[in-house]
């Protein structure tokens, strides 16, 4: 089947130059008479985003980790419509359609971003991720934040975004709500170039929204009869690891800062699903077999999570966590895997329990930061390897140094600095 997302574009109804130099007179706190120009729905929602002081170059927040993200949309009420969303915006070759779908919740955090595979690595570089926060108050002006804040469909070309880095792309979104009580449950949305803005564009996603009610409606009908036991969600467990050497645990609303040695077991028993022996954590703890050392320390480590987080108190033989339990490192790694990178590395706060000699923390230590390196150097646009380039981690890495020098215009000037760190490399 061919794609819907036919080449010939709408023209703006403004020179995208003219909506660009009025959005930067705004930002900067300026009348200019260009804003007469640009469409009053982006002119109010510009305004929206800058009394909400959305940065004009920020990244959304993600407000949904892999974790979170993944029991958070199995439950929501757009889960079960998915096909019917892939089979009318995405037929044929999805991973090939030129333009990217996305749909999210009523509070504009995204739960599904699939397409093309090439816009997917180029948008996820801006933040556009499941799990990412694209309402209004949080990135500016986009069609599925917008569509939210207005209740309605909404299409934003090009310059028309508030935020800079989302300009180079053009949406078009629509809400869907609750068939019954029309209360807002998300938002469809479609993102690529000129071909996503279209009439035609436009008129398939309201027709798509409305689809998706519709059968929201016939599947609750089908199971009214026998409605499924509803369940407490458990507390969400967090162990924050980067750039701490005492690793902060948190549990719901609640946080406790763990010692430097009961960081290094939890960390072992989250990256260890399967568990441990008292041999093998031992080993990893210290260097060696101490089995007699270490298990004093569990019973501390016990005594400690069980007011706090009593799901996650480890059990022996062998020594393992009855629950997963989250890492920020892991939310790095994931959002890595979504093609997210600049998101990324703004979310990676530093090594992995930096100050660290043990060896199994040592050895998922330069598993992460392998993992980003090679990300980056291999995926990432320029403007992320730069601020790559200036962490502890790559502030002398040659290669990444080089590869930036490469990447950037030869007359950016940015050029002297790089050329200036890799002869003082090279003499050193």
């Amino acid at each position: 089947m061919p794609s819907p997302w036919s080449r010939p574009a709408v023209s703006p109804e403004t020179s995208g130059l003219l909506i660009a130099r009025a959005h930067e007179e705004l930002v900067a706190g300026n009348d200019d008479r260009r804003l007469a120009d640009v469409r009053p729905l982006v002119q109010e929602s510009w305004r929206r985003s800058l009394a909400s002081l959305v940065g004009p170059e920020g990244l959304p927040p993600l407000d949904l980790p892999s974790g979170e993200l993944d029991a958070y949309r199995r439950a929501h009420p757009l889960a079960g419509v998915m096909d019917m969303v892939r089979s009318l915006l995405l037929p044929g070759t999805a991973e090939e359609s030129g333009v990217v779908v996305a749909v999210g919740d009523a509070a504009g955090r995204l739960l599904w971003v699939e397409g093309d595979r090439h816009i997917r690595a180029l948008t996820g570089d801006m933040g556009f991720v499941a799990g990412a926060n694209w309402a209004e108050d949080a990135v500016g002006t986009s069609a599925p934040g917008t569509a939210l804040t207005l209740d309605r469909s909404v299409q934003i070309r090009g310059a028309e975004h508030f935020n800079r880095l989302v300009q180079p792309w053009s949406c078009t979104a629509a809400p869907v709500h609750d068939p019954e009580t029309r209360r807002l449950l998300g938002v469809i949305d479609v993102t690529g170039g000129p071909e996503a803005v279209t009439p035609q564009a436009q008129l398939l996603v309201d027709a798509t929204a409305r689809a998706i009610e519709s059968e929201i409606l016939v599947a609750r009908l089908r199971a009214r009869q026998t409605p499924p036991p509803r369940r407490s969600a458990p507390a969400r467990a967090l162990l924050r690891i980067l750039g701490r050497d005492r690793a902060l645990l948190e549990v719901g609303g609640a946080s406790v800062e763990l010692s430097a040695r009961h960081a290094e077991i939890l960390l072992l028993l989250a990256v260890h699903r399967e568990g441990l022996s008292a041999e093998a954590l031992s080993e990893a703890v210290y260097g060696h077999a101490a089995v007699e050392t270490l298990r004093p320390e569990m019973v501390r480590l016990r005594r400690v999570l069980a007011p706090v987080a009593p799901r996650l108190v480890p059990t022996s033989r062998p020594y393992r966590l009855p629950v997963g339990l989250e890492t920020d490192a892991q939310h790095v790694l994931s959002l890595l895997d979504r093609g997210a990178h600049r998101v990324a590395l703004a979310a990676y706060a530093g090594s992995v329990l930096p100050d660290s000699e043990a060896p199994g923390v040592v050895e998922v230590r330069e598993s992460v930061r392998s993992t980003l390196r090679e990300a980056l150097i291999a995926e990432a646009g320029v403007d992320v390897l730069l601020a790559y380039a200036e962490t502890a981690d790559a502030r002398d890495d040659e290669e990444v140094l080089r590869l930036c020098l490469k990447l950037v215009p030869a007359r950016s000037p940015k050029r002297a600095g790089l050329v200036a760190r890799l002869a003082s490399l090279e003499s050193a």
